[in-house]
């Protein structure tokens, strides 16, 4: 009986990330429908946002599979949420300066180390924990190479991207801290 009552809190949560990620693509299209200012999304961009969404989800369902851990599961939940803002943020308007800056190509450089910590940890949660300070020491690293690099938009001031970089950062090691947690449990 306890099993069934998990198995539907589990289909709930389930279809409330699922039904998110419909909502998120549905938004831009209806604002478009009614004509909203600066809402003008491409067939590309849905398409983007889509597989942004739908890897992201996927990744999910793989870790809430790989482990019954509460504290596992939030780590992973919390670095897919800052890796899509990430992507998501990079393709829309760029970290640093506009969109066509080269020196944004560094963040993407930065979620592909922590890939690769992923993949040498074998989604360990003690490598976890290495994986996402690797990546969140990586975004700070490709936040001071893109400071030093050429602008592109000089009306954008270094400590507004600062603050965004940081959000981040603190959204990597935050899913760091729960990796530790749920190394220690087990």
């Amino acid at each position: 009986m306890v099993e069934i009552a998990q198995v539907q809190r589990g289909h709930r949560w389930r279809i409330l990330g699922w039904g998110a990620a419909v909502a998120i693509l549905a938004a831009p299209f209806v604002a478009m429908q009614l004509k909203a200012q600066g809402v003008s999304w491409s067939t590309g961009d849905f398409v983007a946002m889509a597989v942004m969404l739908g890897t992201v989800g996927g990744i999910f369902e793989l870790a809430v599979r790989m482990s019954r851990n509460p504290y596992y599961r939030a780590g992973a939940g919390i670095a897919l949420l800052g890796a899509l803002l990430l992507v998501w943020a990079n393709l829309a308007v760029g970290i640093v300066a506009s969109e066509n800056n080269p020196n944004n190509q560094l963040f993407f450089v930065a979620l592909l180390m922590g890939i690769a910590g992923i993949i040498g940890a074998k989604a360990r949660p003690d490598g976890m924990v290495r994986a996402m300070l690797t990546t969140a020491a990586s975004i700070v690293g490709a936040f001071l190479l893109a400071e030093l690099g050429a602008r592109d938009e000089p009306m954008v001031r270094p400590m507004v991207e600062a603050v965004g970089t940081f959000i981040f950062v603190a959204l990597f090691l935050g899913s760091a801290w729960m990796f530790r947690r749920a190394a220690a449990e087990s």
